[in-house]
């Protein structure tokens, strides 16, 4: 891995290690050796509808081994941020377990009345009542918090809309812009590396895309990583203003730089 030597690696999920449900192959070969060598690993998502629980099973489903405890969402991203910043608090929440159970945990109460938060993620059904509801509550002063930025999701069928477009439509309404604590954002991958007690000089984000995954371990002081089994070519790559450390054509590529 260049110049830096890498005990820690973050990394998304789809694009990275499966594609449409199924892995991606030298996935399960660079998870087995991540875990023979004991290097702490988080796989991240931006996905704000499964919890932990929910993900590893998805992932077990398509061949790969990963523990509860190394997965980190932008749920459990939003909630940490929120219980810093207003510990105990309240908020009106679009969005399925993965974000519901995350905020319960960092003990925030669900409520419709006078919340502090209006927290927005993804789900499969959006509700034009609850996208109502969330836009009078911010009328009358609810904060805007959002999971992530995420235009639009795959799906089998083709292409869904997803938490971004969904706040667009809640911005227009309002006049008021979201804090998006998902990947762009560093924080995403400030709050990863505590979650593994890790640290930015000797970590490596891998990642699909430039635009959130390269640019968030870039902004966060990491080493990156392209791999070219997801969204974007190596043509594509190169029309960004900024680069990734190295680009790879799988994560099978890496097993050599796992120490």
């Amino acid at each position: 891995m260049g110049r830096r030597k890498i005990d820690s690696w973050l990394m998304d999920m789809d694009g990275v290690l499966v594609r449409e449900e199924h892995a991606i192959p030298g996935a399960d070969e660079f998870l087995a050796r991540l875990r023979e060598r004991g290097s702490p690993f988080l796989v991240l998502t931006n996905n704000s509808i499964y919890t932990r629980r929910d993900l590893a099973a998805r992932l077990r489903t398509s061949g790969l081994e990963v523990p509860e405890e190394s997965i980190w969402t932008s749920a459990l991203a939003t909630a940490g941020f929120l219980q810093d910043q207003r510990p105990g608090g309240t908020a009106f929440v679009i969005g399925e377990a993965g974000l519901t159970t995350a905020l319960h945990d960092a003990g925030y109460t669900l409520t419709e009345r006078s919340p502090e938060y209006v927290v927005l993620g993804e789900t499969r059904t959006y509700s034009f009542e609850r996208i109502t509801r969330a836009i009078r509550l911010i009328e009358d002063g609810a904060r805007f918090i959002a999971t992530n930025p995420d235009p639009t999701g795959p799906t089998p069928d083709g292409l869904v809309p997803a938490t971004g477009s969904v706040a667009a439509l809640i911005s227009r309404a309002t006049g008021v812009e979201p804090y998006f604590v998902g990947k762009p954002n560093p924080l995403m991958m400030r709050s990863a590396l505590n979650a593994v007690d890790a640290h930015s000089e000797t970590a490596a984000m891998i990642g699909d895309r430039m635009d959130t995954d390269v640019v968030s371990g870039l902004e966060a002081g990491m080493e990156t990583v392209l791999v070219l089994t997801g969204v974007t070519t190596r043509e594509e790559a190169e029309r960004y203003p900024y680069r990734a450390s190295r680009i790879v054509d799988s994560v099978a590529e890496l097993l050599p730089a796992i120490a």
